[in-house]
């Protein structure tokens, strides 16, 4: 027998930890979607070792929810046993990986702000995020690196992959709004020098963004038009699809371990 949904406390400390860890999860999912299908050997493992530092920072972030909330849930819950509209996660991440162009330039947006934000948050008053933000930007500063150099590759490479890179570009664009949001709850957390203000981080990452876009010989769409809801819960229809997959043996095999 399937079993029932968990039931999660969001104070604002433990929903902000839940949307980062949420972030990290559904990407790194999305890019162990390519194990085995890369369109190169070093490839498949790059793609694969950026999923799993993605789920490592997952991992973290929900054991510090589960400590701060203090109701008995852990990471495993958080990850198999919540509901689509429980999920936090940018709606940017949940998008299907397209082809291979798709996939980069999803990861070029985001590695972008991931790289900042980390950078900002070793400076938390929180010292559990200030650890985690540590160790997260290492691996993002990686990220950014590959995935900038293929959306140059990709960009200014031949006809059809210029036209690939540009069509996820014109895609994926009105997603990345959503990444320098926030709302009363988190807005507090700012003021108590626990979270970043993503706001102070969009000229750096507009400026990183437009200048390998340009190296890439891309352009940015013109429409400022901005997507919203992933962190409210409000998700495409993507998201459903990958949590039944993600989440088909726990919700089956209650309580099963390798």
């Amino acid at each position: 027998m399937a079993i029932a949904s968990i039931q999660v406390s969001e104070t604002p400390l433990v929903l902000y930890a839940l949307r980062r860890a949420d972030d990290a999860l559904i990407l790194g999912h999305r890019l162990s979607e390519w194990c085995g299908h890369a369109p190169m050997l070093e490839e498949d493992m790059a793609l694969a070792n950026m999923g799993l530092d993605l789920l490592g920072q997952a991992r973290e972030l929900y054991s510090y929810a589960a400590r701060v909330e203090g109701r008995g849930n852990d990471e495993d819950k958080f990850a198999y046993l919540r509901d689509v509209r429980q999920y936090r996660n940018l709606l940017l991440l949940e998008q299907p990986n397209g082809d291979f162009a798709r996939t980069m330039m999803r990861q070029f947006f985001y590695a972008g702000f991931a790289d900042l934000y980390w950078r900002a948050m070793v400076r938390s008053c929180d010292t559990t995020l200030a650890a985690i933000a540590a160790k997260s930007e290492k691996e993002s500063a990686y990220h950014l690196r590959h995935s900038s150099e293929w959306v140059v590759r990709l960009g200014d490479g031949t006809g059809e992959s210029h036209r690939r890179a540009q069509a996820a570009i014109d895609e994926l664009w009105a997603y990345t709004g959503e990444m320098f949001h926030v709302d009363e709850g988190e807005r507090a957390l700012i003021d108590a020098g626990i979270a970043v203000d993503p706001a102070t981080l969009h000229a750096q990452w507009f400026k990183t963004v437009s200048g390998i876009v340009s190296e890439a010989t891309l352009v940015l769409p013109k429409n400022d038009w901005m997507q919203a809801g992933g962190r409210s819960g409000r998700h495409s229809e993507h998201l459903g699809h990958l949590l039944s997959e993600l989440q088909s043996m726990q919700r089956t095999f209650p309580g099963v371990t390798w």
